[in-house]
């Protein structure tokens, strides 16, 4: 038993007990991550060393300082010369075992390519363009090419390109849509290098694509090439290859849909220069057709206004050349959800940009409108010398006719019913407030162009500073050019060098060998200031030679 001097320290000693965890507890912390790991696995150890002569081993075994994963195995490894019995890769621990499976030919340099395959498992950190290279000779080809892969639209350095190399009895494996055996990627500079190439005559390219299977098979992936053939008797450097979107030469529909508010809508590979669209079944119902084409010509939406059709089908044409034929199937009785409304050509802020008319856009065709529907309010004033009117090339679009004032706010009213679309659909109630932006907010551009020939023709082109084509203009000679009320923004000048004089820039094409039409972008930067009329001169240079 406990006499009272004993209870009273037992009880002391349990309060500081408690109070220890309670404290341990409150200042308990989740462990602090440290810097994000960016380096991909290393090399340590080589078995037999990478680049060993006189090699008649059947295994390789490459040792790494972590632990690593192969990605895309079948398509980012190859090994040059190509066996007819591809290595066998196998991961144990922190080492890649590769088992030769095919007897290898006397005194040839042998290059396994591992491209984007190795990465950390942790963060996928990925060791770009590692090679093991060995050779069943006394000799190892030793020639390297290099160079710098430039986007053609931008003239900037294109990151993440594969360059490929092929001699010439290879060469027709790049239509043949197969992998290449000697490849590499560019680095974040836009710089490749290509090594242990033996003397021979080859075919360069280079491949911008999304997707890593590292053949030139989607009409949306960038491909350039140089024009001649490369004679590879030494080390070659500064080879520039421009990549772009090559024109597709057949038309076809890259996409279509039955939308459930009953439009159909197709998207083209390519750009048209007179698109037109025909119902071929039912032949009769070519008259209830309404068409919207997209500014560029490479899109359109199809509203039919009667829909009282089990199936349709649609033809595609460029001026009268006939181009391809969709179907759609629907039931007769079947419904659609539609919502009319409306967008205006205003900013963020509700403001119109001075000079201009006040747009309005339906979501549908419009068959009819009621004007005595329609109200338009100046600082909660009634106007009434006010009107809509109907743009005369498209259903859709209305502007609205009235001498707007500075520093007055609007208010835009449609009571319910104004807008009837061509499905008898009305809309509801819509009221929009805006007013006229301030002129201080824009700017004048005078910009004075130099050419460097006036022999040829160059197309100038300003650009935001989102790199969106704000205003196209063909030139012949010297000249200036007037921007006015452009917002207070950043801008940049590109030009074309408009080789046939077609007032548009012309692709290339990668079998008929032909290179796109050049272009140069200014790097000077010009920033409109508010209120102010800016007045710059660019001198284009001369056109580069393309080879």
């Amino acid at each position: 038993m406990l006499n009272q001097k004993g209870l009273n320290l037992l009880k002391k000693v349990s309060l500081f007990s408690i109070s220890l965890s309670f404290f341990a507890c409150a200042n308990r912390q989740l462990p602090q991550g440290g810097p994000r790991d960016r380096t991909p696995p290393k090399l340590l150890k080589a078995e037999p060393l990478n680049n060993t002569r006189n090699f008649s081993a059947k295994r390789i075994q490459l040792d790494f300082d972590e632990f690593f994963k192969l990605n895309n195995q079948s398509q980012e490894i190859t090994m040059t010369p190509n066996p007819a019995k591809q290595p066998e890769y196998k991961i144990r621990q922190k080492s890649l075992v590769i088992d030769l499976k095919d007897t290898l030919e006397k005194n040839t340099t042998y290059v396994i390519n591992f491209g984007k395959a190795i990465a950390d498992v942790n963060e996928g950190n990925i060791l770009k363009n590692f090679t093991y290279v060995f050779s069943t000779g006394l000799h190892i080809d030793s020639l390297s090419i290099s160079g710098t892969v430039i986007n053609n639209e931008t003239q900037e350095r294109q990151k993440d390109a594969t360059v490929m190399l092929f001699n010439l009895k290879q060469d027709t494996a790049f239509f043949g849509k197969k992998k290449p055996t000697v490849y590499t990627t560019t680095d974040s500079s836009g710089n490749f290098t290509l090594n242990n190439l033996h003397a021979d005559h080859y075919r360069i390219y280079a491949l911008f694509e999304k997707s890593p299977d590292k053949i030139y098979n989607r009409d949306e992936e960038l491909i350039g090439f140089l024009k001649k053939d490369i004679n590879l008797t030494a080390d070659t450097s500064n080879i520039q290859l421009n990549i772009f979107r090559q024109e597709p030469e057949k038309f076809r529909l890259a996409a279509r849909s039955f939308d459930q508010d009953g439009k159909m809508s197709f998207v083209f590979n390519k750009k048209l220069d007179k698109p037109s669209l025909k119902i071929i079944y039912p032949k009769e119902f070519d008259k209830f057709k309404i068409v919207d084409f997209s500014k560029a010509n490479d899109s359109a939406m199809l509203y039919m206004k009667n829909m009282d059709f089990d199936s349709i089908r649609v033809a595609f044409f460029d001026g009268i050349k006939p181009l391809d034929s969709t179907s759609f199937h629907k039931g007769k009785r079947e419904t659609f959800n539609r919502q009319l409304g409306f967008n205006f050509n205003l900013n963020n802020d509700f403001k119109l940009k001075p000079g201009n008319a006040l747009a309005i856009k339906a979501s549908f065709p419009i068959d009819t409108y009621d004007a005595s529907l329609i109200s338009l309010k100046e600082d909660s004033t009634d106007i009434t010398n006010f009107s809509i009117d109907r743009d005369t090339s498209n259903l859709k679009k209305f502007n609205l006719k009235y001498k707007l004032k500075q520093n007055s706010n609007y208010l835009l009213t449609f009571e319910e019913g104004a807008f009837i679309d061509i499905f008898g659909d009305k809309n509801k109630r819509v009221v929009r407030k805006f007013a006229l932006d301030k002129e201080q907010n824009y700017s004048q551009l005078t910009l004075t162009v130099n050419v460097p020939d006036t022999g040829k023709s160059y197309i100038v082109q300003l650009m935001n500073d989102e790199k969106v084509v704000l205003r196209s203009t063909p030139i012949h000679e010297s000249t200036s050019l007037i921007y006015k009320n452009f917002i207070t923004a950043k801008y940049r000048i590109k030009v074309i060098y408009d080789t046939n004089g077609n007032g548009k820039w012309d692709s290339g094409n990668v079998k008929k060998r032909i290179q796109p039409e050049n272009i140069w972008v200014s790097r000077e930067i010009l920033t409109l200031r508010p209120n102010w009329e800016q007045q710059t001169t660019i001198t284009i240079p001369k056109e580069p030679t393309t080879y």
